[in-house]
């Protein structure tokens, strides 16, 4: 069964927690928060803080994806603040299996991310250690991008080296995601979908995640 993870980029920041309620009571299976540094990508979101403030709103895991230069001198910090799922690009400047590490080593379940321009090779050695690879199907930093089917191969590379090493790896794609793709990453094997605009912006955010879910089978 396919899992959605309501973007937090796309909800309205002035009343977030009300905005993560209502994903909640609509069926989301995780909550995606993307933090930014304004280094690493050319925007900037919100920090540790603001996720600690938002964290009693719901039960559901905060599926939290570190778009920032340095992850491994702020794991403790968003540990702490109530993340569930972390994940941190490879391509970012901190030592790839020291923050899967440290990640672990806060109780918490670390993923590794890759750009649209990453091979999917690059995650190999890391799998075994991983509860989720993030495949970006979009350049990261803004939402509302146009989906990017050229990286739904990397899905399934990666899928089949897991398959020997981890076959319960999670793979989840974030960009793009709405009722015209989903099933192309089903079909691909992806497990999770990260959905922004496709959720927030509907009539019906409960409607529209039933909609994405009956959509894979």
């Amino acid at each position: 069964m396919m899992l959605i993870a309501p973007s937090l980029l796309s909800c309205d920041f002035s009343v977030m927690g009300e905005e993560i309620e209502r994903m909640d009571k609509s069926g989301a299976d995780y909550m995606h928060l993307d933090v930014m540094d304004g280094h690493f990508v050319p925007n900037i979101t919100f920090g540790a803080p603001v996720i600690k403030t938002v964290r009693k709103y719901t039960e559901k895991p905060f599926d939290v994806h570190l778009m920032i230069s340095e992850p491994l001198k702020y794991i403790e910090d968003f540990a702490n603040a109530g993340a569930d799922i972390i994940t941190f690009h490879i391509e970012s400047d901190s030592d790839v299996q020291e923050t899967i590490d440290k990640i672990k080593a806060c109780g918490k379940k670390p993923g590794l991310v890759i750009k649209p321009n990453t091979k999917a090779e690059e995650v190999f050695p890391y799998l075994k250690d991983l509860f989720m690879v993030l495949v970006m199907t979009v350049e990261p930093g803004f939402g509302g991008q146009s989906f990017m089917a050229d990286m739904l191969p990397k899905v399934k590379e990666i899928r089949e080296e897991a398959n020997k090493v981890n076959p319960e790896l999670l793979i989840e794609v974030d960009g793009g995601i709405g009722e015209a793709t989903i099933k192309q990453a089903y079909d691909a094997g992806v497990d999770v979908c990260v959905a922004g605009t496709a959720v927030f912006k509907a009539d019906s955010a409960t409607e529209a995640i039933n909609n994405l879910k009956a959509l894979c089978k």
